[in-house]
């Protein structure tokens, strides 16, 4: 369906090029076309029926579809129409960065919401799960875009304890391994907010939720009355059975993060997968689209199965014989 709806799409890498080339046909001149009296520039029949060849525009949809499957079988994703390289090495130029920030942002966000929601579980109808109940709704009703703006116009330009932007300083190479971290540290701080904001929020209410109801189950209360002490009764017979709904969650991110945030990586200057998907989309590069799909499906599907072998790991008693 994708192969399909892209290929629809009005434009084609024909077009583009054939754009190019008539730009650069008035501007200097060249064989390929020519300008009239007008001031019309024109392209030759044979540089269209070139490009077209070229690039296998040449032949059916449904022929270029199997002849894409038939690569695929060999992970040949073919050339991408922009950086005129194969596609692969287009897609792992860009992975460092979203694989960075994504991985960072998981962690993290596990990190801080799983012992969040437990805290905010066994303080549930205090003033804590309440105040942290609302400041985790305000920060989830901010649009990324006006937080970036913030934190950019506020962190980054008056106080200017952040850069504005960027993957790392124009000196990292000559820098040592201890300064390339903190530098590589520094530059992570503004992006990650952004990128957790939304996520974080979620996972804190979800393990908040899910805490809830185990704590009301019938063998945690056979476990206070057996005179355990509530860090026995909340950490080793509750939190194990509670973690099972945050697991399921744990294989979509994979996927998320790969896909990148095109806001983000836009706003910081961040050359990641996000901004490349929003590129070529534009520019019509229809190999690049469907590497990024294909990969994109895999690491969903992978991503399942991650969650079913975690399933087991927290919970021993979930058989899938």
């Amino acid at each position: 369906m994708t192969f399909v709806l892209i290929n629809l799409a009005p434009g084609s890498p024909i077009e583009q090029k054939l754009q190019a080339i008539r730009f650069g046909s008035a501007a200097g001149g060249g064989s390929s076309g020519g300008v009239n009296s007008r001031g019309d520039t024109s392209v030759n029949q044979e540089v269209i029926d070139a490009l077209k060849k070229q690039y296998g525009f040449d032949k059916p949809m449904h022929i270029r579809y199997l002849i894409w499957l038939k690569n695929l079988s060999h992970l040949d994703f073919g050339e991408s129409f922009t950086y005129q390289e194969p596609v692969i090495d287009v897609i792992v130029s860009k992975l460092p960065v979203t694989l960075a920030f994504g991985f960072a942002s998981l962690i993290l966000t596990y990190l801080v919401c799983i012992p969040l929601g437990v805290r905010k579980a066994i303080a549930a109808g205090g003033g804590f799960d309440r105040t942290s109940t609302i400041i985790l709704n305000f920060t989830y009703a901010i649009p990324p875009l006006i937080l970036g703006i913030f934190l950019i116009v506020v962190f980054a330009g008056k106080l200017n304890l952040f850069p504005i932007g960027g993957f790392q300083s124009d000196d990292y190479d000559s820098m040592t391994t201890m300064a390339k971290f903190w530098d590589r540290a520094h530059h992570f701080v503004l992006p990650l907010i952004c990128y957790m904001i939304g996520g974080f929020t979620e996972l804190s209410i979800l393990m908040r939720n899910s805490m809830l109801d185990i704590i009301k189950s019938d063998f945690v209360r056979t476990a206070r009355a057996k005179g355990l002490s509530e860090r026995v009764v909340v950490f080793k017979h509750a939190l194990r059975n509670a973690l099972i709904p945050i697991a399921t969650g744990l294989g979509g991110y994979l996927g998320a993060f790969l896909a990148g945030s095109l806001i983000i990586e836009q706003m910081f200057n961040l050359d990641g997968m996000g901004l490349l998907s929003y590129q070529s989309v534009l520019a019509r590069d229809y190999n690049v689209i469907m590497g990024i799909t294909f990969i994109s499906s895999m690491l969903l599907m992978l991503g399942r199965i991650v969650s079913d072998i975690i399933y087991v790991i927290v919970d021993p008693r979930i058989d899938f014989k």
